[in-house]
């Protein structure tokens, strides 16, 4: 039912697409849907909060593994762009439809959400601490700057395109560790 309703939700948008057309799309009963949610909202908000889950899984065994403060933030970084272009319907449908959620419901979101940045940004701090990473730009400035880029991966990626989801992250991690790079003393 939610592979349905992320597909009804990419293709007509979350406040054109009804109950009905879902539970029909997905021969279910509306009974059936109303067992594991209680309104298109919290099924919107689940949408989002699948990939938001796995995500945060991924970024807490990447943050909790052993390697360089470094090699942790560069898998972190190209992490997050390669799951949100596996789940780009996710992602898509998400940022567009977030601001038709309840006010309750937005808050939920961006608490979640803020717990994975929240996590990063340790890991920046971290590196800014050991001297490996520049510390004249904050922390939460740059967590927020790199989020906004990977939020607007569904903007533009296309699956059919020259880069892999792979290759993307790849140069996603890389201009985030050369932003980060300490000034050297002569410039």
């Amino acid at each position: 039912m939610l592979a349905v309703a992320t597909r009804l939700f990419a293709e007509k948008g979350f406040d054109r697409t009804s109950v009905q057309e879902i539970v029909d799309a997905a021969e279910v009963t509306k009974g059936a849907m109303y067992h594991y949610f209680d309104s298109k909202d919290d099924l919107l908000a689940e949408v989002y909060a699948r990939v938001l889950r796995m995500q945060m899984t991924r970024l807490e065994e990447i943050a909790a593994a052993g390697g360089t403060v470094t090699e942790r933030v560069r898998r972190a970084a190209s992490d997050v762009v390669v799951t949100t272009i596996a789940n780009l319907d996710d992602a898509t449908i998400f940022f567009r439809s977030l601001h038709q959620l309840t006010a309750a419901k937005q808050r939920e979101v961006r608490t979640k959400r803020r717990r994975y940045h929240e996590l990063f940004r340790s890991l920046i701090l971290e590196g800014q601490e050991q001297g490996v990473f520049a510390d004249h730009v904050p922390a939460d400035l740059v967590v927020d700057f790199y989020f906004g880029s990977v939020h607007h991966l569904s903007t533009w990626y296309r699956t059919d395109g020259e880069l892999t989801p792979t290759e993307v992250g790849d140069h996603y991690a890389r201009l985030l560790l050369d932003a980060l790079r300490p000034r050297s003393s002569t410039a």
